[in-house]
């Protein structure tokens, strides 16, 4: 479709995209879209192309397209009042009513829950809190934070250093000092592979013991984990994986980060990946499914133990020095409780546990036996599948053959199917709304098994 304005023109002049090779965009040789509308499951943009969006933007759009309960709710808080600050013990009737509705659905251990806008920044706000904790608690070394190679916390300095993956670290000087990450719970890259489960688990574990007697267990303040692996791949745990941690944790009195950007609010099923999972968090990290993107906000839910030791820090030192102007924005919130409501009012979580594992089911039942998907996993809304070159070594492909890309571009060309090429390793993401029905459930999965055909053969 031909466009009688300069739109294209001025995006690859003047705008700067996230994760994009920058110099092919500027030359117009990488992929450009505007996406003008959405509806449930599916999005339009401005040529006419109508995409079944299999990935709800990035994990983000739980509740589909076009709610104009959402949007409504945006625009009367906006007509009333567009901002005011959270500091010095200011709110407004949303901030107010979200950090309840939001405590309402945590572990029953969690206490208050700080606003902030993007997952990134709610993980750095729960590292700035961890060691105000520590120093608090009269422990200044206790500052090394242990995430997971291949865990994905955000991209800014801190985060992005928690963030175990190369993309995110090369030729940024990160990682920053006081972070470490140890082996990711991906059992199909275990480097054994006649290792069960059960002894990867125990390897894990092992590691996680070693790396802590190594540093010592007086300078490790904590350790930040996604109930489920997101962009390092959709891997879910291990049985018994969390449970194994959380003990090593409990016994060298290490904090507990659950990164539920991607888990909270339903994703799994359930309404957090901590109660899916068993864990007992000391911070849980909330953003994406919060508002299902119709608006930015993000949290972090602080438990009642460390929130006791805030208070005492705050009786000894004054305010607490930490804040960002849009905290709390009620424009975000606003959206958090229609979004929410919404949630419940559908039943939407319910949907996501079952027509997710019936996605999972059928992927399993088309592609498990394909001589080059060396593995379909998933949990909840949320599946994916990984492409190997030798199914039986599990050699993988070359990195420069990016079978990844292939098959989502042509899910993308010829069946208006967005799924998600996931960074390191040729690993095709699903994540879709929760809405999703049983007939796109089938076309999904049909389209896919044709993609990976025309692909691989």
């Amino acid at each position: 479709m031909l466009h009688n304005d300069k739109l294209e023109q001025w995006d690859r002049e003047n705008f700067f995209h996230p994760s994009t090779h920058l110099a092919e965009f500027a030359l117009g040789t990488a992929p450009h879209r505007v996406i003008t509308s959405g509806s449930g499951c599916h999005i339009e943009d401005r040529d006419g192309n109508r995409l079944l969006d299999a990935f709800a933007g990035l994990y983000c759009v739980n509740v589909g397209y076009g709610r104009a309960g959402i949007a409504e709710a945006i625009a009367e808080q906006a007509r009333e009042l567009a901002y005011y600050h959270a500091y010095v013990g200011h709110g407004t009737e949303a901030s107010i009513t979200l950090a309840k509705m939001v405590l309402d659905r945590a572990p029953d251990h969690m206490s208050k829950v700080y606003f902030g806008l993007s997952g990134s920044d709610a993980n750095e706000t729960n590292i700035k809190l961890i060691w105000y904790y520590n120093n608090i608690l009269g422990r200044p070394e206790k500052k090394k934070i242990i995430s997971r190679w291949r865990g994905y916390h955000g991209s800014g300095l801190m985060t992005g250093s928690l963030t175990g993956l190369e993309l995110f670290h090369k030729k940024f000087d990160l990682p920053l000092p006081h972070v470490l990450h140890t082996t990711a719970p991906d059992y199909f890259r275990r480097a054994d592979l006649d290792q069960s489960e059960a002894q990867f688990v125990a390897q894990c574990v092992a590691d996680l013991e070693k790396q802590i007697k190594a540093e010592g267990a007086d300078t490790i303040a904590a350790f930040i984990g996604e109930p489920v692996l997101g962009t390092g791949g959709i891997v879910p745990p291990p049985a018994g994986y969390w449970s194994a941690i959380q003990a090593v944790l409990d016994k060298h009195d290490i904090l507990l980060i659950a990164d539920e950007v991607v888990t909270g609010f339903g994703r799994l099923g359930t309404m957090f990946g901590s109660d899916h999972y068993g864990m007992k968090p000391d911070l849980i990290t909330i953003a994406k499914g919060l508002t299902s993107a119709y608006a930015p906000l993000s949290g972090s839910i602080v438990s009642d133990k460390m929130w006791r030791v805030l208070e005492q820090g705050t009786d000894e030192n004054g305010p607490i020095g930490h804040g960002w102007t849009y905290s709390a924005h009620p424009i975000g919130a606003a959206a958090g409780i229609a979004n929410l409501g919404l949630i419940d009012d559908l039943n939407l979580i319910r949907n996501a546990g079952t027509v997710g594992a019936d996605l999972n089911a059928r992927m399993r039942a088309a592609l498990a036996d394909h001589p080059h998907v060396g593995d379909v996993r998933g949990e909840g809304m949320i599946c994916a599948v990984e492409f190997v070159k030798d199914k039986s070594d599990r050699v993988f492909f070359d990195a420069a053959d990016k079978i990844g890309p292939q098959v989502a571009a042509n899910l993308l060309e010829h069946d208006k199917i967005i799924a998600r090429a996931m960074p390191q390793g040729d690993i095709l993401g699903f994540a879709p709304p929760f809405c999703l029905t049983v007939e796109e459930v089938d076309q999904i999965v049909a389209a896919t098994a044709r993609a990976v055909k025309e692909v691989l053969g």
